[in-house]
């Protein structure tokens, strides 16, 4: 835990901010080479990225200040203290997700094809963001009850937990974050149809986010079934079941297609 990583005279720069900005470039140098590669607009693609990014980062923040109302309520203006940390993602891509697709529609653009090459852009970037949760000291996991684990002393962290060995859930999700991403890049130039990496990416992150909820200790984060399904878990098994039915679609889709059209 880092949140404060360096100060420049009077301007403190935050772990979190820092690592969110870095996240976005990396999303972007991503996504530009990747839009190149499919034949598509580069810069009407960067636009919606840019576009997404700010919608994304409001809803993610809007669902976080949602979660601790009480909080919040009680000091207004902290609801813009985005450099200390709090984002729920999934918050982010409820918001960013309908937004991109109407965006889409707009400039009639191919819905498919630019989310293969959005989606691992905002993979490399989510994983940044989980290092800067690190740095923050949110999204905590349980305690370790070994000696095993990291000690976290941040005001986001539930005073029960603090200074013990808790799970590095922040870390287990950057790790995985990693291999999704590499995963997903590899997997671009080899797609058998446009729809292929998108629905990889919606089909894997749910069972990562899933299997780390069962990890984490931040009970702020809200429950479906009170310790037993999270409310992120509970999110994740729509987003599976959803991405499963589209794969199957698009799969039935392409079986129908003449060889050399399937990517259309």
């Amino acid at each position: 835990m880092h949140p404060l990583l360096f100060q420049l005279g009077p301007i403190p720069v935050h772990t979190y901010g820092f690592l969110v900005a870095i996240g976005f470039l990396s999303s972007v140098f991503t996504i530009r080479r990747l839009a190149a590669k499919a034949n598509l607009p580069v810069e009407r693609i960067l636009d919606l990225t840019f576009w997404c990014f700010l919608v994304g980062f409001a809803g993610a923040r809007l669902l976080f200040v949602l979660t601790r109302w009480e909080t919040f309520l009680a000091d207004p203006l902290a609801i813009f203290k985005i450099w200390e940390g709090g984002l729920v993602f999934f918050g982010g891509i409820m918001t960013a997700l309908p937004f991109g697709i109407w965006y889409l529609k707009k400039y009639q653009l191919p819905v498919w094809k630019v989310m293969d090459t959005t989606l691992p852009g905002l993979t490399i970037a989510h994983m940044f963001g989980r290092f800067g949760c690190l740095s923050a000291g949110c999204c905590y996991g349980k305690p370790t009850g070994t000696d095993f684990g990291i000690r976290l002393n941040s005001d986001l962290v539930d005073p029960a937990f603090r200074g013990i060995l808790l799970h590095p859930t922040q870390l287990y999700e950057a790790v995985s974050l990693l291999i999704l991403f590499a995963t997903l890049i590899w997997l671009f130039p080899r797609k058998k149809f446009d729809g292929q990496v998108a629905l990889t990416y919606f089909l894997a992150y749910p069972v990562i986010r899933s299997i780390i909820e069962i990890y984490r200790g931040d009970l702020i984060r809200g429950f479906v079934i009170p310790d037993v399904l999270s409310t992120s878990q509970f999110i994740s098994l729509l987003v599976f079941i959803g991405a499963a039915v589209a794969m199957k679609v698009r799969l039935d889709q392409v079986q129908k297609v003449p060889v050399g059209k399937a990517r259309k």
